[in-house]
């Protein structure tokens, strides 16, 4: 997975600047690293995604086919029964 570039040093000094102590500062940065690690894991890369659509491609190109083949028996059905031999 790929990782995603989260500066802990300047959160810590943006939450002492706003009345965070250092050692509150820190647990908080320590803390949304880990969320952003844990969650990042889940999510679906470009990558991924284009393997599920090539997948589902694969698996829908036969029924495709065999609902081309099922219309054009339906059709031919009906073109027989209004023209008859």
């Amino acid at each position: 997975m790929s990782a995603v570039a989260f500066d802990t040093l300047k959160y810590v000094k943006t939450l002492k600047v706003a009345g965070f102590d250092e050692q509150q500062a820190e647990a908080l940065a320590a803390v949304q690293a880990d969320v952003l690690d844990k969650n990042l894991d889940d999510l679906a890369t470009k990558h991924d995604l284009k393997e599920l659509e090539l997948r589902i491609a694969t698996e829908l190109a036969p029924l495709k086919w065999g609902m081309a083949i099922a219309v054009g028996g339906i059709i031919a059905l009906i073109l027989k029964s209004f023209f008859p031999h």
